[in-house]
């Protein structure tokens, strides 16, 4: 045998430590109580990260949106935002934390957190392997639902993707084991907990809005314990919903089938675990413009965040472009928080002008380049297409 004693016992040791952190999740995960009720707090605290490269240009112009549209509930004192630094790649990566102590701080002290792309380093980066800031903060804040939706009604398509965050292949994506030269293992993780919430939240809103399908796509043929438990827990939850039809695809096949006109129609809720889910929705998103106009919320019971889904572009930033960065994405993410926190009206009115700013006016284009507007001009758009509704 190739491998020593010593490399063995001490990949047994590390895999035993994975075991007992995530035995304490599952009994952190059982403590939890019911959903926070928004309309029963004095005060909702709306904090803004803007992450790194174009993050703060991006995410600053969707506050000052966010700040129209909320001024009279400022006045009133019911909401308030609260800015928070922090999340450079810089910074993350002087501390080794995936999200510094402080800065973790400040994000609990808010109820919704609209937050700009974070910098992932790669092998070959000038940075150290930190852990991913979303994947980071998901953990910590038990941000278990990842929902996007795309919707093209021209196109028949009214998909929304319900991502399960907290487990799978990114749960302890960075922790695996090089246990010898020769030899890589990575870990993917499922426990009772994940999965029923995840679907549970997503037939519970099918059956809210009035949808009668609800999908999960998984690998269960193969990976017959993780995803065989996330399958045998979805058809278990489907017979409490008998008015709902529920069937199950394969990821492979499922991403083909998007691309199939006759057969996309049909999806309406989707629930995946997290791999497969990052994979699915930024193919989804592709339908609408690209993962730089799609927006997405990240949802728990205590904390919730929205989030653009593109990354943060730091060749523009190099290249003193981001300031063309589009903002679309995480402008569509504080509409889905405006929503989340019971302010409809002002989520209706925000996605109205961007239908206005994208598709059926659309005086400004973006480009990324000097030849196509700006964040600030493009988000002077949208105050003016907002104004002009009421």
């Amino acid at each position: 045998m190739s491998m020593t004693v010593a490399q063995l016992e001490a990949a047994k040791a590390r895999f035993g430590e994975l075991l007992v952190e995530q035995d304490k999740r599952i009994e952190r995960m059982k403590a939890q109580g019911d959903f926070i009720n928004y309309a029963e707090l004095d005060k909702i605290i709306i904090g803004v990260c803007g992450g790194d490269g174009i993050g703060p240009a991006i995410t600053g112009q969707a506050q000052r949106i966010l700040e129209f549209l909320l001024e009279e509930e400022v006045e009133k004192g019911r909401v308030e935002f609260k800015v928070i630094d922090g999340l450079t790649i810089e910074r993350r990566a002087a501390l080794q934390k995936a999200i510094p102590d402080d800065t973790l701080a400040e994000l609990k002290e808010c109820h919704v957190i609209l937050k700009g792309p974070t910098t992932t380093p790669r092998k070959g980066d000038p940075w150290p392997n930190v852990e991913s800031a979303n994947v980071a903060m998901r953990k910590e804040l038990d941000l278990f639902a990842n929902v996007r939706p795309v919707r093209i009604p021209e196109q028949g398509i009214d998909w929304t993707f319900y991502r399960e965050n907290t487990e799978g292949a990114y749960a302890v994506g960075s922790k695996g084991v090089h246990v010898t030269e020769d030899l890589g293992i990575d870990f993917t993780v499922v426990t009772s907990q994940g999965p029923e919430r995840i679907i549970r939240s997503a037939f519970e809103y099918a059956k809210a809005n009035g949808k009668i399908r609800v999908t999960a796509v998984t690998k269960a043929n193969i990976i017959k314990t993780t995803d065989g438990k996330f399958l045998d827990t979805f058809r278990e939850i489907a017979k409490e919903y008998p008015g709902i039809v529920a069937d199950d695809w394969y990821i492979d096949i499922m991403t083909a089938k998007l691309i199939d006109e006759t057969r996309r129609r049909d999806f309406q809720v989707v629930v995946l675990p997290n791999l497969y889910g990052d994979i699915i929705t930024d193919e989804a998103a592709e339908f609408q413009g690209g993962v730089g106009t799609a927006g997405s919320a990240n949802i728990g019971k205590r904390y919730a965040m929205f989030e653009a889904i593109h990354g943060s572009a730091p060749r523009m930033v190099a290249e003193g472009r981001a300031k063309y960065a589009d903002p679309c994405s995480v402008i569509r993410a504080a509409a889905m928080l405006l929503s989340h926190i019971g302010y409809q009206k002002q989520s209706d009115a925000l996605y109205q002008a961007l239908d206005i700013c994208t598709v059926t006016e659309k005086k400004l284009v973006m480009t990324g380049h000097e030849d196509g507007a700006t964040n600030t001009e493009f988000a002077d758009y949208i105050l003016v297409a907002i104004r002009g509704l009421k």
